[in-house]
């Protein structure tokens, strides 16, 4: 048989809800690198108000570190269930899954070089291949994988840490290239679209260097398989038979997440504290918002206020592409120049505007069209059909 997208019946809301709000932390996170000059600065030593540094504070507690762990669990759990889909209706699921990824990876790469540095998407598609792998094992093997490789990056970095004495190490500024801040600066704030496309390529240089792609098959991938796990369970699926495990889920995992993001502000920042709440209080965290967000689900009317949240989520790709989009253009200076011109709150408060106006736009465009531009141009190519979602 042929494997067919999925129809509109066939989606499951409380992944449409989760995606929807994993779209708002993603932009709250990113916003930073919007109008600061990163790559090339370290956040928690940049700001020197204490209005600034209260709001970051309260978003690397609350916000940082949580949601690509959030987002690559669901990348992993959708993946998973079109694999199952495709077993159930005896199809290669092989035939199309690469070819998936790999648009997916040409997306991009185009919206790293022609848009904004940041793009995560090339990461999720590189280890999108890998997991590829993975995804004839059970729940319990995918799991056990997932935490395997986490674990080994933590205990080398604990080791490095220990060895090294650096544990219990005050975290000191680190030094930074002023010639790259300036040029950043330059480029983005007073330059032109081919100034700031050359500081893109300066900065992809480190956002896409070797590091960081190795960092990713120890970060991203391994929650993508934790996702692939949950998916072979049917965890959300089944949420509310199994309404005492994300009860339990919800409570332990938020209040033992912000207890350890909270670590570095609370007691001394050290390495080891600093650490932990980047690579175990985060993905804690966001295990948290996942368990509060599908006990919410399993409420009716909660379910029907959260649907614009989920109609967001349905296209979230092309609204992940439109977050780049609207602040290259508020923030560079081909736009309206507000490059490095803003405070963390009035950052944050455009993100939630943005947001809010990409939820309206959502419901607008779903009165008339079944999926999302990208989305659609996606399924276009994968399925060379564009059947209606029934």
């Amino acid at each position: 048989m042929n494997f067919q997208p999925t129809t509109l019946n066939e989606r499951v809301h409380s992944i449409d809800i989760l995606r929807g709000f994993s779209l708002l932390g993603i932009l709250l996170v990113n916003m930073f690198a919007f109008y600061l000059p990163m790559p090339h600065i370290d956040l928690g030593s940049w700001f020197t108000e204490a209005p600034d540094i209260i709001w970051h504070q309260t978003l690397d507690i609350y916000v940082q570190s949580s949601f690509y762990p959030l987002f690559s669990m669901l990348f992993g759990y959708g993946l998973a269930m079109q694999f199952m889909k495709a077993e159930t209706i005896g199809s290669n699921f092989y035939q199309f899954g690469p070819k998936r990824l790999i648009i997916l990876l040409i997306i991009g790469l185009l919206h790293a070089f022609f848009i904004w540095w940041g793009d995560i998407l090339t990461m999720y598609a590189f280890c999108g291949f890998f997991l590829l792998l993975f995804l004839r094992f059970s729940g319990g093997w995918l799991l056990t994988f997932g935490l395997i490789i986490n674990g080994f990056m933590h205990l080398f970095f604990i080791a490095i840490f220990a060895l090294t004495g650096m544990s219990n190490m005050e975290v000191e500024a680190p030094a930074v290239d002023i010639v790259m801040i300036n040029d950043a600066i330059t480029a983005y704030g007073v330059g032109n679209w081919v100034d700031a496309f050359f500081q893109r390529l300066k900065d992809l240089s480190l956002q896409m260097g070797v590091s960081m792609w190795i960092s990713a098959l120890t970060t991203i991938l391994p929650y993508m398989l934790i996702g692939a796990a949950a998916a072979k369970w049917r965890l959300i699926e089944r949420a509310k038979e199994l309404k005492g495990l994300w009860i339990t889920l919800a409570i332990v995992f938020l209040v033992l997440g912000i207890l350890i993001k909270s670590a570095p502000y609370t007691f001394t920042r050290t390495y080891l504290l600093d650490y932990l709440k980047v690579y175990v209080g985060g993905p804690i965290l966001s295990v948290g918002y996942i368990g509060i967000m599908i006990c919410l689900c399993m409420i009716p009317f909660i379910v029907k206020i959260l649907a614009p949240l989920a109609r967001a989520g349905r296209m979230s790709l092309s609204l992940y592409i439109m977050q780049s989009i609207i602040c290259t253009l508020l923030f560079y200076h081909f736009g309206f120049s507000l490059y490095g011109e803003i405070d963390v709150q009035t950052g944050t408060l455009i993100a939630i505007g943005i947001f809010i106006v990409q939820v309206i736009f959502a419901e607008l465009w779903f009165i008339k069209f079944k999926q999302g531009p990208l989305e659609w141009l996606v399924k276009k190519l994968i399925y060379k059909t564009t059947l209606s979602e029934k």
